[in-house]
């Protein structure tokens, strides 16, 4: 038999006073109460009840495991009551991880409004370019860069991943403006060194054209900020996400270079796993990040999985 079941039919015998008053307030029969009673009493190899015709009391054994039991079944209700107050109110910390680009430009400020708006809620979030596992490393939420093929997770489609190109006036007042993507070439251009294909850039136009470019350049990184300084510099040429440069271009630090053309959009998913029941924070936070990144998404009550696979192969941007 189940040993909280046990645990609490014990404690009502003992506040109640009999078998017959605890199997009234438990609506089974007296029978059934002495059954859990015998139960527990074989399981411990000890007499809980002295029992008479007219009256019962507790043994040495039967006082402490009467104390014992109070406080067990005192935690699991409390570790209920909490469970079901993290079910209907956002409170308690959301752990998630997003690219460091996305992460820096666009999602902390965010993240900060959604703060404001939930304040029984703290966010702990990691910037990292490379795949996390999710489930295994602990976090609730993730923004990941690229197709995603793991049956375990979620996948709510985002605004796509959108990078664009400038230089700064000084670097195209000397090497001249290009006017079409095949004249990148002939500049100098600065790449994200983990890019598996850093030396080829495929952009796409504003008909629809796709155009893959060899650039070279002398100067490369792992982080996009170091690009972007680089290119405030005058060094040359820079594609990098369109919000990361965007107080550059409104300053005119930067210019933008082709503008009708960008990098191939990128798709950009929220990911997290699989609960029929998920925490009101867990809630509050996919539905503030659809609302922001994605609208359209949003709307879409029914989450759509994620391809089969494994998501370890892909790779952030």
């Amino acid at each position: 038999m189940d040993k909280l079941a046990g645990m609490a039919m014990f404690v009502r015998v003992v506040e109640s006073g009999s078998f017959t008053a605890a199997a009234a307030l438990s609506d089974v029969s007296p029978t059934m109460v002495a059954k859990h009673i015998r139960t527990i009493e074989h399981r411990l190899g000890a007499r809980l009840l002295h029992r008479t015709t007219r009256r019962q009391q507790l043994t040495e054994v039967g006082r402490l495991y009467f104390g014992r039991c109070k406080v067990v079944l005192a935690e699991v209700a409390l570790a209920e009551s909490s469970a079901t107050e993290l079910q209907s109110s956002p409170r308690g910390q959301v752990r998630l991880v997003a690219p460091v680009s996305f992460g820096s430009q666009s999602l902390v400020p965010v993240l900060t409004e959604y703060l404001a708006r939930y304040p029984e809620v703290s966010v702990d979030l990691t910037l990292d370019n490379r795949v996390r596992d999710l489930i295994e490393e602990g976090y609730e939420l993730g923004i990941h860069i690229g197709e995603i093929d793991d049956i375990g997770l979620v996948a709510r489609p985002l605004k796509p991943y959108r990078r664009i190109l400038a230089a700064a006036p000084g670097y195209l007042a000397a090497q001249g403006v290009p006017t079409h993507p095949t004249e990148l070439s002939a500049h100098v251009c600065l790449g994200l060194s983990y890019w598996r294909r850093h030396d080829r850039w495929q952009l796409s136009g504003p008909d629809g054209e796709v155009c893959e470019v060899p650039v070279k350049g002398r100067f490369s990184s792992n982080q996009g900020s170091a690009l972007r300084i680089a290119a405030l510099h005058g060094a040359g040429v820079v594609l990098q996400p369109e919000a990361s440069l965007a107080e550059d271009l409104d300053a005119g630090r930067l210019v933008r270079v082709l503008p009708g053309w960008s990098y191939m959009r990128t798709p950009m998913y929220l990911v997290y796993a699989q609960d029929r029941q998920p925490t009101a924070k867990l809630r509050s936070a996919i539905d503030f990040l659809l609302e922001r990144f994605c609208p359209e998404a949003q709307a879409e009550r029914e989450p759509a999985a994620a391809k089969a696979g494994s998501q370890r192969r892909q790779r952030r941007r």
